[in-house]
């Protein structure tokens, strides 16, 4: 009886340390909206990040614009963008030890409304993708588990501000290896949500936070509140330069998400490592990949597989295209 006390106070006492960094980070939010300097006069102020937006669709009207207004999370597990790493796992869940995990996804504009100034405004977009993981264990790498997602990313920003409003519907699928092998039973899983986020940038530093809301869950327990919020340090300047060639930055990424229907038990990300990009003087030049250590603790963020704890690290190639 003592050692469940201690675990359900420990439990506690770490649903209350996520909700306080929670809140202190959607203080952090607010206050740099409110009191960030103003974007004038400076040239691109979140080219570094990646948006990828050519000069010369920085303004104006732009049908099937290229590149976007919000920059790409680091430290969100599903983030959009392509990926494959290895991780290994440290805990008992069903999903093993050694796993490879890829994601391939990518958003196409619709349309942008650019300005005042270049690289702000407003876009409508359509995105989508798969994550999925493999059992390194298994002669034939064994398909585990995949998580398909397609979405209506609406995004913005003014000045140093900038956010995202996105419906999205998300389906999952156990591979059949896996399923023979566990005897695990298959049980559809998807869902739809609505996700609001707002980001403000001071100098190096990202602050970010928001929240969701699932609806038309399968099963219906799916159906909860999340919210989302996280920090990220990213050099402005390069660390090092390969002439013409190449940028080199680092990059940290701190990701928290918690899920009422988990009773707000925090799931924790975070990567970090060094992105490469074309020079900044060529064109284009915010086409980048990333190497990238990390590390998660908490619910499983890979489909019906949310409510088993997991934690590993491991290693990954990031590819922002």
């Amino acid at each position: 009886m003592a050692v469940h006390m201690s675990s359900t106070s420990a439990r506690r006492v770490a649903r209350h340390t996520a909700l306080r960094s929670f809140i202190c980070v959607c203080g952090l939010v607010l206050f740099t909206c409110l009191f960030i300097p103003d974007a004038s006069g400076q040239e691109e102020p979140h080219g570094y990040c990646g948006t990828n937006i050519p000069p010369d669709e920085a303004l104006g009207f732009v049908p099937l614009p290229e590149g976007d207004l919000f920059c790409p999370l680091i430290g969100d597990p599903k983030a959009g963008y392509s990926f494959v790493s290895y991780v290994r796992g440290t805990s008992s869940s069903p999903l093993g030890t050694d796993l490879a995990s890829v994601g391939v996804a990518d958003r196409f504009g619709l349309a942008r409304w650019g300005g005042p100034r270049p690289g702000e405004g407003l876009q409508i977009s359509i995105e989508g993708g798969v994550f999925a993981q493999f059992d390194l264990n298994t002669p034939s790498y064994d398909l585990i588990n995949a998580d398909y997602t397609v979405g209506l990313p609406l995004t913005f920003r003014r000045g140093l501000v900038s956010g995202r409003v996105r419906v999205y519907h998300q389906s999952s699928h156990l591979g059949d290896e896996f399923v023979l092998a566990s005897r695990i039973p298959r049980e559809n899983f998807s869902f739809e949500s609505g996700e609001a986020l707002l980001s403000a940038d001071a100098g190096p530093l990202r602050v970010y936070a928001g929240g969701e809301y699932m609806w038309n869950g399968t099963p219906a327990d799916v159906e909860t509140k999340l919210i989302h919020a996280g920090a990220e340090l990213r050099q402005r300047e390069s660390a090092l330069r390969l002439g013409a060639l190449a940028s080199i930055r680092v990059v940290v990424g701190a990701d928290a998400k918690l899920v009422e229907d988990l009773d707000w038990q925090p799931a924790w990300s975070a990567r970090a490592g060094f992105e490469i990009s074309r020079a900044r003087e060529a064109p284009h030049a915010a086409r980048r990949w990333s190497l990238l250590a990390q590390y998660y603790d908490g619910p499983s963020p890979y489909g019906q597989f949310f409510r088993s704890d997991v934690e590993y690290y491991g290693v990954g190639v990031h590819f922002a295209l």
